[in-house]
Protein backbone atom coordinates (compact mmCIF):
# COMPACT_ATOMS: atom_id res chain seq x y z
CA UNK A 1 0.00 0.00 0.00
CA UNK A 2 1.14 3.91 -0.86
CA UNK A 3 -0.66 6.49 0.53
CA UNK A 4 -0.48 10.10 -1.73
CA UNK A 5 -0.31 13.36 0.08
CA UNK A 6 0.12 16.39 -2.44
CA UNK A 7 0.94 20.06 -1.57
CA UNK A 8 2.39 23.19 -3.13
CA UNK A 9 -0.32 24.09 -5.07
CA UNK A 10 -1.73 27.85 -4.94
CA UNK A 11 -2.10 31.17 -6.95
CA UNK A 12 0.29 32.34 -9.10
CA UNK A 13 0.88 34.31 -12.08
CA UNK A 14 1.44 34.16 -15.52
CA UNK A 15 5.32 33.28 -15.81
CA UNK A 16 5.63 32.13 -12.20
CA UNK A 17 6.68 29.25 -10.41
CA UNK A 18 5.24 26.88 -7.97
CA UNK A 19 6.80 23.41 -6.30
CA UNK A 20 4.75 21.00 -5.93
CA UNK A 21 5.26 17.97 -3.25
CA UNK A 22 4.35 14.39 -2.72
CA UNK A 23 5.08 12.83 0.41
CA UNK A 24 4.39 8.78 0.36
CA UNK A 25 4.41 6.61 2.98
CA UNK A 26 4.61 3.20 3.00
CA UNK A 27 8.05 0.88 2.32
CA UNK A 28 7.41 0.14 -1.26
CA UNK A 29 7.82 3.64 -2.57
CA UNK A 30 11.30 3.34 -3.94
CA UNK A 31 9.93 0.47 -5.87
CA UNK A 32 6.90 3.00 -7.76
CA UNK A 33 6.54 4.76 -10.66
CA UNK A 34 5.64 8.37 -9.84
CA UNK A 35 3.68 10.24 -12.12
CA UNK A 36 2.13 13.49 -12.14
CA UNK A 37 -1.43 14.16 -13.72
CA UNK A 38 -4.00 17.58 -13.78
CA UNK A 39 -7.46 17.59 -14.35
CA UNK A 40 -9.19 20.67 -15.21
CA UNK A 41 -13.09 21.47 -14.71
CA UNK A 42 -14.77 19.79 -18.01
CA UNK A 43 -11.67 18.26 -18.80
CA UNK A 44 -10.13 14.68 -18.73
CA UNK A 45 -7.57 13.62 -16.52
CA UNK A 46 -4.14 13.94 -18.14
CA UNK A 47 -0.83 12.70 -17.85
CA UNK A 48 2.18 15.86 -16.86
CA UNK A 49 5.22 13.53 -15.86
CA UNK A 50 6.34 10.62 -14.49
CA UNK A 51 9.45 9.00 -13.35
CA UNK A 52 10.68 5.84 -12.65
CA UNK A 53 11.86 4.09 -8.88
CA UNK A 54 15.14 5.00 -9.60
CA UNK A 55 14.66 8.26 -11.02
CA UNK A 56 17.03 8.28 -13.92
CA UNK A 57 14.22 7.64 -16.29
CA UNK A 58 11.71 10.46 -16.68
CA UNK A 59 8.86 10.95 -19.25
CA UNK A 60 6.98 14.94 -19.43
CA UNK A 61 3.77 15.64 -21.73
CA UNK A 62 4.20 18.14 -24.57
CA UNK A 63 2.89 20.63 -23.51
CA UNK A 64 4.95 20.68 -20.23
CA UNK A 65 8.64 20.09 -21.46
CA UNK A 66 10.91 22.36 -20.97
CA UNK A 67 8.62 24.03 -18.15
CA UNK A 68 8.67 21.33 -15.63
CA UNK A 69 11.02 18.99 -13.79
CA UNK A 70 10.24 16.06 -11.93
CA UNK A 71 12.80 14.65 -9.30
CA UNK A 72 12.11 12.26 -6.22
CA UNK A 73 14.05 11.28 -2.74
CA UNK A 74 13.97 8.10 -1.94
CA UNK A 75 15.11 8.29 1.57
CA UNK A 76 12.45 10.76 1.99
CA UNK A 77 9.75 9.15 0.65
CA UNK A 78 8.79 12.47 -1.55
CA UNK A 79 8.77 13.37 -5.35
CA UNK A 80 8.11 17.06 -6.41
CA UNK A 81 7.29 18.82 -9.68
CA UNK A 82 8.97 22.15 -10.32
CA UNK A 83 6.55 24.25 -12.56
CA UNK A 84 8.47 26.93 -14.09
CA UNK A 85 6.98 29.81 -17.35
CA UNK A 86 3.46 28.91 -15.82
CA UNK A 87 0.66 29.67 -17.62
CA UNK A 88 -3.22 30.23 -17.35
CA UNK A 89 -3.82 26.74 -19.66
CA UNK A 90 -1.91 24.97 -16.20
CA UNK A 91 -4.59 25.68 -14.00
CA UNK A 92 -5.72 22.04 -13.08
CA UNK A 93 -5.99 20.04 -9.74
CA UNK A 94 -3.03 18.15 -9.69
CA UNK A 95 -2.70 14.73 -8.48
CA UNK A 96 0.44 12.47 -7.72
CA UNK A 97 0.11 8.89 -8.60
CA UNK A 98 2.29 5.79 -8.04
CA UNK A 99 2.51 2.35 -10.52
CA UNK A 100 4.62 -0.44 -9.99
CA UNK A 101 5.18 0.20 -14.19
CA UNK A 102 6.43 2.93 -15.79
CA UNK A 103 3.04 4.42 -17.65
CA UNK A 104 1.89 8.14 -19.20
CA UNK A 105 -1.65 6.29 -18.66
CA UNK A 106 -4.12 7.13 -15.90
CA UNK A 107 -3.36 3.08 -15.41
CA UNK A 108 -1.74 4.08 -11.71
CA UNK A 109 -2.66 2.36 -8.62
CA UNK A 110 -2.34 4.90 -6.19
CA UNK A 111 -3.56 8.25 -6.25
CA UNK A 112 -3.33 11.50 -3.93
CA UNK A 113 -6.19 13.74 -3.64
CA UNK A 114 -5.06 16.60 -5.21
CA UNK A 115 -3.83 20.09 -4.86
CA UNK A 116 -5.28 23.08 -6.60
CA UNK A 117 -3.46 25.26 -9.00
CA UNK A 118 -4.49 28.17 -10.49
CA UNK A 119 -3.06 30.78 -13.03
CA UNK A 120 -3.91 34.18 -13.39
CA UNK A 121 -3.36 36.12 -16.65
Amino acid sequence: QVQLVESGGGLVQAGGSLRLSCAASGRTFSRHTMGWFRQAPGKEREFVAAINWSGGVTSYADSVKGRFTVSRDNAKNTVWMQMNSLKPEDTAVYYCAASSRFSTSTSYEYWGQGTQVTVSS
